[in-house]
C-alpha cells in the first residue's frame, strides 16, 4: 500500500523472479527508497500508481505481457512516471522500443550501482 506521507521516492518494482524481486527490494530500501512490488505486468496495470516522486522498474521478460508492453499501456493511459527496463542482451529493436517509450535501459547482470544510479537519474529529470 502506498503511503502518501512517506517522504522517500517510491519505486514500483516489477519482476516475476521472487528471489530477485526480494533482493532488489531489500537493496533499494537500504538506498532510501520506498519499494512496492508486482510479479507481472498485468498486476502492475491493476494497481494504483503514485503521483509524487516515483519510478517504475520493469523486467523486460515477464510472463504474459512484457515489461515494455506494460509500460506502453501505462503511457497510453497518460502515466508519465520515469521508467527503467531491465534485461540482458537486448536486441537493437528492443533498445529502440525502450527509447521510444521514454524509458531507460539497465542491462543485466545488475552490476555495482547501475540500477540505483539509473533510478536516481530518472527521478532527477
Amino acid at each position: 500500500m502506498l503511503d502518501s506521507t512517506d517522504p522517500r521516492p517510491t519505486i514500483i518494482l516489477v519482476d516475476d523472479d521472487a528471489a530477485l524481486r526480494a533482493a532488489l527490494k531489500f537493496n533499494l530500501e537500504i538506498e532510501g527508497f520506498h519499494v512496492e512490488t508486482c510479479e507481472s505486468g498485468e498486476a502492475l496495470l491493476l494497481r494504483d500508481l503514485p503521483s509524487g516522486r516515483a519510478c517504475v522498474v520493469l523486467d523486460y521478460n515477464l510472463p504474459g505481457i512484457t515489461g515494455l508492453d506494460a509500460l506502453s499501456q501505462l503511457r497510453r493511459r497518460q502515466v508519465d512516471l520515469p521508467a527503467l527496463i531491465i534485461t540482458s542482451t537486448p536486441s537493437l529493436h528492443v533498445r529502440e522500443r525502450i527509447r521510444a517509450a521514454g524509458a531507460d535501459l539497465i542491462e543485466k547482470p545488475l552490476l555495482g550501482d547501475a540500477l540505483v544510479g539509473g533510478i536516481r537519474e530518472a527521478l532527477a529529470r
